[in-house]
C-alpha cells in the first residue's frame, strides 16, 4: 500500500505513523519548508493520549506535558467558582488513559521526530499538493501541475483551509462564525496569585470566555481569549495587539484582567464554521482532520479528532491489504476501505461538532439563562457532569 499525505501537521503526521505501523509506504508533502505547528496550548483527553501511546509518541511527549488535577469553571464577571470537575487520576481511572495539556509545538515536534525516524515514511518539505489525477490503478498528486507522487490513496490532511477539499470534493470555503480567538503563552510564575496554575481554568461571560492551563511541564501557562468580533474577520495566526484580548475581558473580574494583561505576544484566529460535507471521499482521495470536519474550539477536541481519524483510516486500509485476493478491482477495494472509514468517522465527528457548538452557546449565555446555567453548575455534582462526557473520552480505536 502506497499512501500520499498532503499536510505535515498533527493529523497528517499521526496518519503517517499509524499507516506505517501497518506496513504502508507513506509520503508526506508539507508546503512549508520549515513546518512548525502554529498555536499555543492543546488539551488532549484520554481518547487522544490513548492513541499517542499506540503510535509510540506518548513517551516522547510525557516529559513536556502537564496533567491538570481539575477543570475549574468560573463566572467571568463575578469570579465565582461554579464547579470544579475532576480530571487527573479520576479521569485516568475511569477511562484507562490520562488527560494531558501541552504546547502544540511540542506535540508536533514529537510526531515529526517519530516520523523522521520511521523508514517507511518519506517527508517532503516545500511541496504543496493542490490537485490530483485519479486512474484505475493509482492516484497522482500534483503541485502546480507537476506530478510529485504516485500512490494508492491520497489523504488530504491540509487543514481547515484545505486546497484538496476544494479541488477534489468541490466543497465550498468555510464561513466566518462571528467569533475570534487570541492565544498566548506566559511564564507560569507571571500568572496572578488568584489564578489556579495546575488546573484548567475557564471563565464564562456573555459573548466570550477565557481558558488557561499549564504547558511545558508546568513552566508556562497557555491562555486563550475568545470573543465576538462582528463583521467578516479574517486571518489565521495573525499577530494582534494586546489591546484586543484586554478589551475582550474588560467586563471580567480582576484576576482575569490581570492574567490577560500579563500576555505580550498574542496571535489571533478568526474562527470559521463549515457545513457538513456531503462526502469525505472522491475515488482515491480522502479527507482527514480539519479538512473533513472543522470544529469550533469549545470542547478542546479538534486535534484529538484528527488523531482518531488517523488511527481509524490506518485500520481500514490495513483491512484492505488483507482483501487483495478477492475479485473486486483495486480501485473498488480502495473505495470500499475509504467508505468504511468515512462511515465510521462521520457520526462521531458530527456529534463532537454539535457538542462543541452547544458548549459555546452555554459558555456565552447572558441574562436569565446565565443565572440558570450558574445555578445548574453549582447544584450538579462535578462527577456527574464529567460522566456526561464518557461518550467522548471513552472512545477507543475500533469503536
Amino acid at each position: 500500500m502506497r499512501v500520499l499525505i498532503s499536510g505535515g501537521g498533527i493529523g497528517g503526521l499521526a496518519a503517517a505513523l499509524a499507516l506505517a505501523r501497518t506496513g504502508a509506504e507513506v509520503t508526506v508533502f508539507e508546503k512549508r519548508g520549515d513546518p512548525r505547528e502554529e498555536g499555543a496550548g492543546i488539551q488532549i483527553g484520554p481518547n487522544g493520549t490513548r492513541i499517542l501511546s499506540i503510535l509510540g509518541v506518548a513517551g516522547r511527549l510525557r516529559p513536556l506535558i502537564a496533567t491538570p488535577r481539575s477543570l475549574c469553571i468560573h463566572d467571568g464577571p463575578s469570579a465565582e467558582r461554579l464547579s470544579e470537575l475532576p480530571l487527573g487520576g479520576w479521569l485516568e481511572q475511569r477511562h484507562g488513559s490520562s488527560y494531558w495539556v501541552a504546547h502544540r509545538a511540542d506535540l508536533h515536534h514529537c510526531l515529526l521526530t517519530a516520523a523522521q525516524a520511521d523508514p517507511l515514511i518519506d517527508l517532503k518539505r516545500g511541496i504543496a499538493v493542490d490537485s490530483a489525477h485519479t486512474y484505475p490503478d493509482e492516484i497522482l498528486a500534483l503541485s502546480s501541475c507537476t506530478i510529485v507522487g504516485a500512490g494508492d490513496v491520497l489523504v488530504a490532511a491540509d487543514g481547515i483551509h484545505s486546497t484538496l477539499r476544494a479541488t477534489t470534493i468541490s466543497a465550498p470555503p468555510p464561513r466566518y462564525s462571528g467569533k475570534s480567538a487570541a492565544r498566548t503563552v506566559i511564564p507560569i510564575d507571571e500568572a496572578p496569585a488568584a489564578i489556579a496554575r495546575m488546573s484548567v481554568g475557564i471563565w464564562l461571560a456573555p459573548d466570550g470566555h477565557v481558558v488557561h492551563y499549564p504547558v511545558r511541564a508546568g513552566t508556562e501557562l497557555a491562555i486563550v481569549v475568545i470573543r465576538d468580533e462582528p463583521g467578516e474577520a479574517t486571518g489565521w495566526s495573525t499577530e494582534v495587539s494586546p489591546a484586543w484580548p484586554q478589551q475582550a475581558v474588560s467586563g471580567f473580574a480582576t484576576p482575569v484582567r490581570n492574567l490577560v494583561a500579563a500576555g505580550n505576544c498574542w496571535r489571533k484566529w478568526a474562527l470559521p464554521r463549515f457545513p457538513e460535507l456531503p462526502s469525505w471521499i472522491s475515488r482515491r482521495t480522502v479527507l482527514l482532520g480539519d479538512a473533513a470536519h472543522p470544529v469550533l474550539p469549545f470542547l478542546a477536541q479538534g486535534a484529538v479528532l484528527a488523531l482518531e481519524d488517523a488511527i481509524t483510516l490506518a485500520r481500514c486500509l490495513s483491512d484492505l491489504g488483507l482483501e487483495r485476493g478477492n475479485n473486486a478491482s483495486p480501485e473498488s477495494q480502495v473505495q470500499q476501505a475509504l467508505s468504511k472509514y468515512a462511515a465510521t468517522r462521520r457520526p462521531r465527528a458530527a456529534r463532537v461538532r454539535a457538542a462543541s457548538k452547544r458548549n459555546g452557546e452555554i459558555y456565552h449565555m447572558s441574562g436569565a439563562m446565565r443565572l440558570a446555567r450558574n445555578t445548574a453548575l453549582r447544584l450538579t455534582p462535578p462527577a456527574n457532569l464529567m460522566a456526561g462526557y464518557d461518550w467522548l473520552y471513552g472512545w477507543k480505536p475500533g469503536d
